[in-house]
């Protein structure tokens, strides 16, 4: 019989998702159950069902699975933050070396040696950044918190798990002033109120400390008197205010000015000195980090006389910690701030002219300029965004055809796609190592060792990461199943036109005038990228490509 809503099942959960969530069956339906453990039987009560798997919500654990704890945070469950914190942190190694594994067995079809997952060197306390939304609670005090999943709605957390007790009594004290100064946080509804976030940082080997109002405006009242307050006991190097006033889920505006101090921090990330503010990329997370860096390093396996390529190299925090192996050093990077950063650590350790060059611009674009001019850098060193690399990046790779390509990736779905680009490009996917920078939730990194199979050749072709794995396999998910499937995974929503879009490209067939407008000059909007990439992984789940 098939699954309905509100039915109550007893299940066992076999797996956990890459989401974090439980996976167990139920009349032959897969049933994703957030807050489960691999190993427990539960009593679950069934809260959405589609026509190829359902979601259910833990009503009783019957039996717990050997992993099981109980949640250490009262704030777990509503908050989207930590999604495994019912997890030993071993059955949390254990399910995030799976996530890994399964991405590239089950997305890529790859055969690849993925060994266990690396340990972060402490589960707690290791963020050196939080941004915290400000707002009231139910009683209409000002508080700090976590958005809930899939949700802009704040949940109140004083005492977070993941960050310095410092960051956790600062946001307190914080909301006090604000509450004793009359000082309105932001209502994103109605874009009305001042304090939008506080954004906290630290150097973790120089224990320097920043914090940065963000404002839906461009002064905080009493401000110097708040600002001298928290600098004074809380020990702070700097402090920062930037301007947002847009209508917009992106946390800093472009403009930010220094309060107190000099307007930066500074540490050392895997022995480069670094200067940062709020703008600049940094692993959050640095002993694990330095953990990960040195694997890169280690991959790399760099020559006296090679030419490294870093791509997507924020503020050159990789290549510069590879810099003494090789002969040069070029990265490139889109964010102009980073990019600055990256030149001035090249001087600070006194590198001569020409050993390391850093180029503000498109890591795709940039590629694709350098492999135009016959560049063929010895090793290339990748680390994007979790929507992975761009069809240009992957293109101008295997034109530059370098002996080694090194990926660092956060998100083991689009590393696992890319990986297989490479692969079929005639790279071969050597090694992959998980690594865990965020203990508690669902995210995990991995660098993959990727060798050319053979050096002498030159291989120029034309990839499309929409045409990736067609088969004539076309199984029928309705567009609501693809849509509750983007959104329950990438958080995102998308229409039933962005879809169809998605599915011509990939030759599957669509109704001739689906979506169509009527007039002639109509401006169809077309599929963001992220959207696009996450419908194309819809069609993977669903078989039909």
């Amino acid at each position: 019989m098939p699954l309905e809503k509100n039915q109550m099942v007893e299940i066992e959960i076999t797996a956990l998702s890459s989401d974090g969530n439980g996976v167990g069956r139920c009349e032959g339906q897969a049933v994703f159950v957030p807050g489960a453990a691999p190993g427990d039987r539960l009593r679950a009560r069934i809260v959405k069902v589609l026509s190829r798997y359902a979601f259910g919500r833990v009503e009783q654990v019957l039996a717990p699975g050997p992993g099981r704890i109980a949640p250490d945070c009262p704030a777990f469950g509503p908050c989207g933050g930590c999604a495994l914190r019912h997890l030993s942190y071993e059955a949390e190694c254990d399910a995030k070396t799976a996530f890994v594994r399964d991405a590239f067995a089950r997305l890529g079809g790859l055969q690849a040696d993925v060994a266990p997952i690396v340990a972060a060197p402490q589960a707690a306390g290791y963020r050196n950044k939080v941004q915290l939304p400000v707002g009231r609670d139910a009683n209409g005090r000002i508080v700090t918190g976590f958005y809930a999943g899939r949700s802009h709605r704040i949940v109140p957390c004083r005492d977070c798990r993941l960050q310095p007790e410092w960051m956790n009594d600062l946001a307190r004290r914080a909301c006090a002033l604000l509450e004793r100064f009359g000082i309105e946080p932001y209502d994103e509804e109605q874009h009305t109120g001042l304090v939008r976030h506080l954004y906290l940082r630290q150097g973790w080997h120089s224990g320097q400390r920043l914090l940065c109002f963000v404002l839906n405006g461009k002064a905080l009242p009493h401000e110097k008197a708040i600002c001298a307050a928290l600098q004074q006991e809380f020990d702070l190097t700097t402090v920062l205010v930037n301007e947002n006033t847009a209508r917009t889920n992106v946390i800093l505006g472009e403009r930010t000015r220094t309060a107190l101090g000099p307007g930066v921090i500074e540490d050392t990330l895997a022995g480069v000195p670094l200067r940062m503010g709020v703008h600049e990329f940094y692993q959050v997370n640095t002993p694990a980090a330095e953990a990960l860096y040195a694997k890169a390093r280690q991959l790399a396996a760099l020559r006296p006389d090679d030419v490294l390529l870093d791509l997507y190299c924020g503020m050159g925090s990789i290549g510069l910690s590879m810099q003494a192996d090789c002969r040069k050093v070029v990265g490139v990077e889109v964010v102009p701030q980073a990019v600055e950063e990256a030149r001035q650590t090249a001087a600070r350790l006194g590198l001569p002219a020409g050993k390391a060059e850093f180029y503000c611009t498109d890591a795709g674009a940039a590629a694709a300029r350098f492999a135009a001019e016959g560049h063929h850098p010895d090793v290339v060193v990748v680390d994007p965004p979790r929507k992975g690399c761009s069809a240009e990046t992957l293109t101008a790779l295997v034109q530059m055809a370098p002996r080694t390509i090194v990926m660092v990736s956060c998100n083991p779905a689009t590393a696992a796609r890319d990986v297989r680009i490479l692969h079929d490009a005639g790279y071969a996917a050597k090694s992959v190592q998980p690594f865990d920078l965020f203990p508690r939730t669902k995210h995990v990194e991995a660098v993959v060792l990727l060798s050319k199979l053979n050096a002498k050749q030159h291989i120029e072709v034309e990839l499309n990461l929409d045409e990736l794995d067609l088969t004539a396999a076309e199984s029928k998910a309705t567009y609501d199943e693809i849509k509750a499937y983007v959104l329950e995974k990438y958080g995102l929503k998308v229409s039933s036109l962005y879809i169809s879009q998605v599915k011509r490209k990939c030759g599957l067939e669509v109704g001739q005038n689906y979506n169509l407008s009527k007039k002639e000059d109509a401006k169809v909007p077309q599929c963001p990228p992220e959207k696009e990439a996450a419908i194309m992984e819809a069609l993977k789940h669903f078989q039909m490509i």
